[in-house]
Protein backbone atom coordinates (compact mmCIF):
# COMPACT_ATOMS: atom_id res chain seq x y z
CA UNK A 1 0.00 0.00 0.00
CA UNK A 2 1.40 3.37 -0.97
CA UNK A 3 2.08 6.02 1.64
CA UNK A 4 0.44 9.41 1.36
CA UNK A 5 2.51 12.51 0.68
CA UNK A 6 2.46 13.66 4.31
CA UNK A 7 3.82 10.34 5.53
CA UNK A 8 6.52 10.37 2.90
CA UNK A 9 7.55 13.89 3.89
CA UNK A 10 7.99 12.81 7.50
CA UNK A 11 9.89 9.59 6.86
CA UNK A 12 13.58 10.01 7.54
CA UNK A 13 14.67 7.30 5.13
CA UNK A 14 12.87 9.10 2.31
CA UNK A 15 15.21 12.04 2.69
CA UNK A 16 18.37 10.01 2.97
CA UNK A 17 18.34 7.47 0.15
CA UNK A 18 18.11 8.08 -3.59
CA UNK A 19 15.49 5.39 -4.08
CA UNK A 20 12.89 7.51 -2.31
CA UNK A 21 12.87 10.35 -4.83
CA UNK A 22 14.67 8.86 -7.78
CA UNK A 23 17.60 10.71 -9.30
CA UNK A 24 16.55 14.01 -7.70
CA UNK A 25 18.67 13.35 -4.62
CA UNK A 26 21.78 12.10 -6.44
CA UNK A 27 23.41 15.54 -6.13
CA UNK A 28 23.48 15.61 -2.35
CA UNK A 29 24.75 12.03 -2.23
CA UNK A 30 27.65 12.97 -4.51
CA UNK A 31 28.25 15.99 -2.27
CA UNK A 32 28.41 13.78 0.80
CA UNK A 33 30.60 11.16 -0.85
CA UNK A 34 33.15 13.47 -2.46
CA UNK A 35 33.01 16.80 -0.64
CA UNK A 36 32.70 15.82 3.01
CA UNK A 37 35.54 13.23 3.09
CA UNK A 38 37.91 15.70 1.43
CA UNK A 39 37.08 18.69 3.65
CA UNK A 40 37.01 16.57 6.81
CA UNK A 41 40.38 15.05 5.88
CA UNK A 42 41.92 18.52 5.45
CA UNK A 43 40.47 19.67 8.78
CA UNK A 44 41.81 16.56 10.52
CA UNK A 45 45.29 16.69 8.97
CA UNK A 46 45.74 20.35 9.90
CA UNK A 47 43.68 20.57 13.07
CA UNK A 48 44.76 17.43 14.92
CA UNK A 49 48.51 18.12 15.01
CA UNK A 50 47.85 21.85 15.41
CA UNK A 51 45.71 21.39 18.50
CA UNK A 52 48.01 18.71 19.91
CA UNK A 53 50.93 21.16 19.63
CA UNK A 54 48.81 23.95 21.14
CA UNK A 55 47.85 21.81 24.13
CA UNK A 56 51.47 20.73 24.68
CA UNK A 57 52.57 24.36 24.48
CA UNK A 58 50.00 25.52 27.01
CA UNK A 59 50.75 22.68 29.44
CA UNK A 60 54.55 22.57 29.34
CA UNK A 61 55.71 26.01 28.18
CA UNK A 62 53.28 28.64 29.44
CA UNK A 63 53.36 28.55 33.23
CA UNK A 64 52.21 30.33 35.29
CA UNK A 65 48.87 30.24 33.54
CA UNK A 66 46.73 33.33 32.99
CA UNK A 67 42.96 33.41 32.62
CA UNK A 68 43.23 33.48 28.82
CA UNK A 69 45.63 30.53 28.87
CA UNK A 70 43.19 28.38 30.83
CA UNK A 71 40.29 29.21 28.52
CA UNK A 72 42.34 28.59 25.37
CA UNK A 73 43.66 25.30 26.77
CA UNK A 74 40.10 24.09 27.34
CA UNK A 75 39.10 25.27 23.86
CA UNK A 76 41.99 23.32 22.32
CA UNK A 77 40.98 20.21 24.30
CA UNK A 78 37.39 20.27 23.05
CA UNK A 79 38.64 20.81 19.48
CA UNK A 80 41.02 17.86 19.79
CA UNK A 81 38.23 15.61 21.11
CA UNK A 82 36.11 16.52 18.11
CA UNK A 83 38.93 15.99 15.62
CA UNK A 84 39.41 12.42 16.86
CA UNK A 85 35.89 11.66 15.58
CA UNK A 86 36.54 12.83 12.02
CA UNK A 87 38.21 9.60 10.74
CA UNK A 88 34.96 7.75 11.51
CA UNK A 89 32.91 10.25 9.50
CA UNK A 90 35.45 10.26 6.67
CA UNK A 91 35.13 6.48 6.40
CA UNK A 92 31.33 6.68 6.62
CA UNK A 93 30.80 9.21 3.83
CA UNK A 94 33.54 7.82 1.58
CA UNK A 95 31.84 4.40 1.74
CA UNK A 96 28.38 5.48 0.57
CA UNK A 97 27.11 6.19 4.09
CA UNK A 98 27.61 2.65 5.30
CA UNK A 99 28.23 2.84 9.07
CA UNK A 100 30.13 -0.20 10.35
CA UNK A 101 30.96 0.94 13.90
CA UNK A 102 27.67 0.16 15.65
CA UNK A 103 24.78 2.14 17.09
CA UNK A 104 26.63 3.36 20.20
CA UNK A 105 29.49 4.85 18.18
CA UNK A 106 26.98 6.45 15.82
CA UNK A 107 25.35 8.35 18.68
CA UNK A 108 28.73 9.09 20.29
CA UNK A 109 30.25 10.59 17.13
CA UNK A 110 27.18 12.74 16.41
CA UNK A 111 27.13 13.76 20.07
CA UNK A 112 30.82 14.69 19.83
CA UNK A 113 30.27 17.08 16.94
CA UNK A 114 27.62 19.08 18.80
CA UNK A 115 29.48 18.91 22.11
CA UNK A 116 32.52 20.46 20.45
CA UNK A 117 30.39 23.01 18.62
CA UNK A 118 28.69 24.37 21.72
CA UNK A 119 31.76 23.95 23.87
CA UNK A 120 33.68 26.11 21.39
CA UNK A 121 30.91 28.71 21.26
CA UNK A 122 30.72 28.98 25.05
CA UNK A 123 34.51 29.02 25.57
CA UNK A 124 34.86 31.78 22.98
CA UNK A 125 32.05 33.69 24.67
CA UNK A 126 33.81 33.45 28.04
CA UNK A 127 37.04 34.61 26.46
CA UNK A 128 35.24 37.55 24.85
CA UNK A 129 33.74 38.61 28.18
CA UNK A 130 37.15 38.41 29.88
CA UNK A 131 38.71 40.53 27.13
CA UNK A 132 35.91 43.07 27.30
CA UNK A 133 36.56 43.76 30.97
CA UNK A 134 40.34 43.82 30.53
CA UNK A 135 40.27 46.31 27.64
CA UNK A 136 37.20 48.42 28.42
CA UNK A 137 37.38 48.43 32.23
CA UNK A 138 41.07 47.77 32.98
CA UNK A 139 41.08 49.61 36.34
CA UNK A 140 38.11 47.77 37.81
CA UNK A 141 38.75 44.17 36.77
CA UNK A 142 41.76 43.14 38.83
CA UNK A 143 39.85 40.15 40.22
CA UNK A 144 39.21 38.80 36.73
CA UNK A 145 42.96 38.22 36.36
CA UNK A 146 42.73 35.58 39.10
CA UNK A 147 42.86 32.20 37.46
CA UNK A 148 40.19 30.76 39.73
CA UNK A 149 37.55 32.71 37.79
CA UNK A 150 38.73 31.16 34.54
CA UNK A 151 38.64 27.69 36.14
CA UNK A 152 35.08 28.30 37.36
CA UNK A 153 34.02 29.62 33.93
CA UNK A 154 35.51 26.62 32.10
CA UNK A 155 33.93 24.16 34.53
CA UNK A 156 30.53 25.78 33.95
CA UNK A 157 31.04 25.64 30.17
CA UNK A 158 31.84 21.90 30.22
CA UNK A 159 28.76 21.22 32.35
CA UNK A 160 26.41 23.40 30.26
CA UNK A 161 27.68 21.92 26.97
CA UNK A 162 27.18 18.41 28.33
CA UNK A 163 23.66 19.10 29.61
CA UNK A 164 22.39 20.82 26.45
CA UNK A 165 23.75 18.12 24.13
CA UNK A 166 22.70 15.02 26.11
CA UNK A 167 19.16 14.98 24.57
CA UNK A 168 20.77 14.29 21.18
CA UNK A 169 21.69 10.83 22.41
CA UNK A 170 17.97 10.05 22.48
CA UNK A 171 16.91 11.99 19.38
CA UNK A 172 19.59 10.82 16.94
CA UNK A 173 18.58 7.60 15.21
CA UNK A 174 20.14 5.03 12.92
CA UNK A 175 18.45 2.85 10.33
CA UNK A 176 19.02 -0.23 8.20
CA UNK A 177 18.39 0.26 4.46
CA UNK A 178 19.36 -1.83 1.45
CA UNK A 179 22.06 -3.76 3.33
CA UNK A 180 23.55 -0.57 4.76
CA UNK A 181 23.50 0.81 8.28
CA UNK A 182 22.96 4.58 8.12
CA UNK A 183 24.09 6.85 10.97
CA UNK A 184 21.68 9.76 10.66
CA UNK A 185 22.42 13.22 11.99
CA UNK A 186 19.97 15.24 14.07
CA UNK A 187 18.13 16.81 11.11
CA UNK A 188 17.56 13.44 9.42
CA UNK A 189 16.35 11.51 12.46
CA UNK A 190 12.77 10.42 13.11
CA UNK A 191 11.05 12.35 15.91
CA UNK A 192 10.60 15.58 14.00
CA UNK A 193 8.36 17.38 16.51
CA UNK A 194 10.76 16.82 19.40
CA UNK A 195 13.75 17.65 17.19
CA UNK A 196 12.14 20.91 16.05
CA UNK A 197 11.51 22.28 19.54
CA UNK A 198 14.79 20.99 20.91
CA UNK A 199 16.63 22.69 18.05
CA UNK A 200 14.85 26.01 18.71
CA UNK A 201 15.72 25.96 22.42
CA UNK A 202 19.28 24.79 21.76
CA UNK A 203 19.88 27.47 19.11
CA UNK A 204 18.47 30.34 21.19
CA UNK A 205 20.23 29.43 24.44
CA UNK A 206 23.62 28.24 23.23
CA UNK A 207 24.08 30.22 20.03
CA UNK A 208 21.86 33.31 19.71
CA UNK A 209 22.57 34.60 23.21
CA UNK A 210 26.35 34.02 22.92
CA UNK A 211 26.28 35.63 19.46
CA UNK A 212 24.71 38.78 20.88
CA UNK A 213 27.19 38.85 23.79
CA UNK A 214 30.23 38.33 21.57
CA UNK A 215 29.07 40.91 19.02
CA UNK A 216 28.48 43.58 21.67
CA UNK A 217 31.80 42.83 23.40
CA UNK A 218 33.89 43.07 20.25
CA UNK A 219 32.07 46.02 18.74
CA UNK A 220 32.81 47.94 21.93
CA UNK A 221 36.41 46.65 21.98
CA UNK A 222 37.00 47.69 18.36
CA UNK A 223 35.44 51.10 19.00
CA UNK A 224 37.57 51.58 22.13
CA UNK A 225 40.75 50.65 20.28
CA UNK A 226 40.07 53.27 17.59
CA UNK A 227 39.86 56.05 20.17
CA UNK A 228 42.68 57.99 21.80
CA UNK A 229 46.35 58.21 20.81
CA UNK A 230 48.44 55.48 19.21
CA UNK A 231 45.45 53.85 17.49
CA UNK A 232 47.81 52.36 14.89
CA UNK A 233 50.25 50.86 17.38
CA UNK A 234 51.04 47.22 16.72
CA UNK A 235 49.48 45.88 19.92
CA UNK A 236 46.18 47.66 19.20
CA UNK A 237 46.22 46.39 15.62
CA UNK A 238 46.78 42.87 16.95
CA UNK A 239 43.86 43.26 19.37
CA UNK A 240 41.62 44.41 16.51
CA UNK A 241 42.69 41.44 14.37
CA UNK A 242 41.82 39.13 17.23
CA UNK A 243 38.36 40.71 17.56
CA UNK A 244 37.76 40.39 13.81
CA UNK A 245 38.79 36.71 13.80
CA UNK A 246 36.37 35.95 16.64
CA UNK A 247 33.53 37.67 14.81
CA UNK A 248 34.38 35.85 11.57
CA UNK A 249 34.29 32.49 13.39
CA UNK A 250 30.82 33.26 14.75
CA UNK A 251 29.32 34.76 11.60
CA UNK A 252 30.96 32.57 8.94
CA UNK A 253 31.37 29.23 10.72
CA UNK A 254 28.51 29.12 13.23
CA UNK A 255 25.70 31.32 11.89
CA UNK A 256 25.09 29.59 8.49
CA UNK A 257 25.03 26.19 10.19
CA UNK A 258 22.32 27.20 12.67
CA UNK A 259 20.19 28.95 10.06
CA UNK A 260 20.37 26.05 7.60
CA UNK A 261 19.79 23.45 10.30
CA UNK A 262 16.54 25.23 11.19
CA UNK A 263 15.53 25.42 7.51
CA UNK A 264 16.44 21.74 6.97
CA UNK A 265 14.25 20.60 9.88
CA UNK A 266 11.35 22.80 8.77
CA UNK A 267 11.63 21.52 5.19
CA UNK A 268 11.17 17.94 6.40
CA UNK A 269 7.91 18.92 8.10
CA UNK A 270 6.48 20.41 4.91
CA UNK A 271 5.49 18.90 1.57
CA UNK A 272 8.01 20.35 -0.86
CA UNK A 273 9.29 19.18 -4.23
CA UNK A 274 12.38 17.02 -4.18
CA UNK A 275 14.51 19.55 -6.08
CA UNK A 276 14.03 22.20 -3.39
CA UNK A 277 14.57 19.62 -0.65
CA UNK A 278 17.76 18.58 -2.40
CA UNK A 279 19.07 22.16 -2.51
CA UNK A 280 18.28 22.78 1.17
CA UNK A 281 19.97 19.56 2.20
CA UNK A 282 23.03 20.32 0.05
CA UNK A 283 23.37 23.79 1.60
CA UNK A 284 23.06 22.26 5.06
CA UNK A 285 25.82 19.75 4.24
CA UNK A 286 28.14 22.61 3.26
CA UNK A 287 27.27 24.51 6.44
CA UNK A 288 28.28 21.49 8.55
CA UNK A 289 31.79 21.65 7.14
CA UNK A 290 31.86 25.42 7.78
CA UNK A 291 31.02 24.74 11.42
CA UNK A 292 33.87 22.24 11.59
CA UNK A 293 36.24 24.87 10.17
CA UNK A 294 35.99 26.80 13.43
CA UNK A 295 38.95 24.67 14.53
CA UNK A 296 41.07 26.57 11.97
CA UNK A 297 39.92 29.89 13.39
CA UNK A 298 40.79 28.69 16.87
CA UNK A 299 44.32 27.81 15.74
CA UNK A 300 44.73 31.40 14.53
CA UNK A 301 43.57 32.65 17.91
CA UNK A 302 46.29 30.73 19.72
CA UNK A 303 49.03 32.29 17.61
CA UNK A 304 47.92 35.93 17.81
CA UNK A 305 46.46 36.04 21.31
CA UNK A 306 49.80 37.22 22.61
CA UNK A 307 53.54 36.80 22.28
CA UNK A 308 53.71 34.41 25.23
CA UNK A 309 52.27 31.63 23.08
CA UNK A 310 54.49 32.55 20.14
CA UNK A 311 57.60 32.49 22.34
CA UNK A 312 56.60 29.17 23.88
CA UNK A 313 55.95 27.68 20.45
CA UNK A 314 59.29 28.98 19.20
CA UNK A 315 61.05 27.37 22.14
CA UNK A 316 59.55 24.02 21.15
CA UNK A 317 60.78 24.28 17.55
CA UNK A 318 63.97 26.05 18.71
CA UNK A 319 63.56 29.21 16.70
CA UNK A 320 64.35 32.74 17.83
CA UNK A 321 61.26 34.94 18.34
CA UNK A 322 61.45 38.33 16.72
CA UNK A 323 59.87 40.59 19.29
CA UNK A 324 60.99 43.82 20.88
CA UNK A 325 60.82 43.54 24.73
CA UNK A 326 58.83 46.75 25.21
CA UNK A 327 56.44 45.88 22.39
CA UNK A 328 56.05 42.40 23.86
CA UNK A 329 55.07 43.88 27.22
CA UNK A 330 52.52 46.22 25.62
CA UNK A 331 51.10 43.42 23.47
CA UNK A 332 50.68 41.07 26.41
CA UNK A 333 48.85 43.73 28.41
CA UNK A 334 46.23 44.05 25.67
CA UNK A 335 46.01 40.48 24.47
CA UNK A 336 46.26 38.41 27.66
CA UNK A 337 43.58 38.86 30.32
Amino acid sequence: MNKGPSNLANTSDAHNYPAAFGNCTDEKFLLKKHYLPIIYSIIFLVGFPGNAIAISTYIFKMRPWKSSTIIMLNLACTDLLYLTSLPFLIHYYANDEDWIFGDFMCKFIRFGFHFNLYGSILFLTCFSIFRYFVIIHPMSCFSIHKTRWAVVACTVVWMVALVVVIPMSFLITSTQKTNRFACLDLTSSDDLTAIKWYNVILTVVTFCLPLVVVTICYMMIIYNLTQGPHTQSSHKQKARRLAIILLVVFYICFLPFHILRLIRIESRMLIINCHLENQIHAAYIVSRSLAALNTFGNLLLYTIIGDNFQQALCSIVRCKPNCDPQEKENSNSVNNP
